[in-house]
């Protein structure tokens, strides 16, 4: 089968999560169905594969596919319902592999409808669901400087978090903000340097669509659930595009590979702490050729797991 879309890292992640015949694997970001296809055709005939997306449009892509696929099915919904839809669905506990793709998806940033790009101009919306929450413009034009201030720099890490929240301000008191092209240049105009080789909106629009799309939130709530929904030897692959993500998968996995959360001073013997993952190899990140047939994949790092 083939996807429209390659994802980044896709053999290294199918590699991580070493599907098997008859297999059960749950796709938490579906996108185009890139991984999901190659999970397909890794795991035979009884296998399963059971893809989530937030976006309205992946998901009638997936149900598309399903509809001549018996054994694809295809959910929208945040994956921060990772073990509702798992019960639902008969395999809690029992799935072989869980992928995790973070981020926004080339057919999201390419389509200068959702908002996504500082490079195409269009509605400032960034939702991965249109439907659902405010959109970066509606959160844009009524939240406090500070908040606007707060955002960018913890969920964008941008020096000039102030400067950029204050334009912002100064801005919409004379005309609301309504399109990515408006946005891309007030954050140019209020940033004194630039970064090599990055637009000055990078940061900003990284952090606009994590803070809208409550990311870090969600990827937090998946990563709780994941222990109950693998089964003994299952996988987990987690694709990150940045810091703030690779982060929390590193802790949990470390965490989770260390064992019960004893106090220091108790004298508990290893055998007691009861691990319940294992990492798999080192940290994979793409390579020069990987970058060089996307430059999007340039900043993935691909962590796996193993349930104990």
């Amino acid at each position: 089968m083939a996807a429209t879309h390659r994802p980044v890292l896709l053999g290294q992640a199918i590699e991580a999560l070493s599907p098997r015949l008859g297999g059960v694997y749950v796709d938490c970001t579906f996108g185009r169905g890139g991984h999901a296809m190659a999970l397909l055709d890794r795991i035979g005939a009884e296998g399963r594969v059971i893809g989530i997306d937030k976006d309205p449009l992946a998901v009638a892509a997936g149900q598309a596919i399903a509809a001549r696929e018996p054994r694809l099915a295809v959910h929208q919904g945040a994956f921060s319902n990772l073990r509702r839809l798992a019960e639902s669905e008969g395999v809690c506990g029992r799935v072989n592999g869980v992928l995790l793709d973070l981020g926004v998806s080339s057919p999201q940033l390419d389509d200068p409808a959702r908002g996504f790009s500082f490079l195409r101009d269009g509605p400032l919306d960034m939702r991965m669901d249109p439907h659902a929450g405010p959109s970066a413009a509606q959160w844009l034009n009524s939240a406090r400087e500070g908040e606007i201030a707060r955002v960018l720099k913890d969920y964008g890490e941008e020096r000039y978090s102030r400067r950029i929240a204050a334009a912002v301000v100064r801005a919409r008191t004379h005309q609301p903000l309504a399109t990515t092209a408006e946005l891309a240049s007030l954050v140019a105009a209020a940033s004194p340097t630039r970064e090599r080789d990055k637009h000055p909106a990078t940061r900003t629009f990284q952090a606009v669509r994590i803070f809208i799309n409550r990311e870090l939130e969600e990827l937090d709530a998946v990563l709780d659930q994941v222990l109950d929904v693998l089964a003994p030897g299952g996988r987990l692959a987690v694709i990150s595009f940045h810091s703030l993500e690779d982060r929390r998968v590193k802790r949990f996995i470390r965490d989770q590979a260390r064992g019960d959360d004893f106090p220091p001073e108790l004298p508990v013997p290893h055998t007691a702490l009861r691990p319940r993952l294992r990492p798999l190899g080192k940290p994979v990140r793409p390579s020069a050729a990987d970058v060089e047939d996307n430059p999007r994949a340039r900043s993935a790092v691909l962590r796996a797991a193993q349930r104990l």
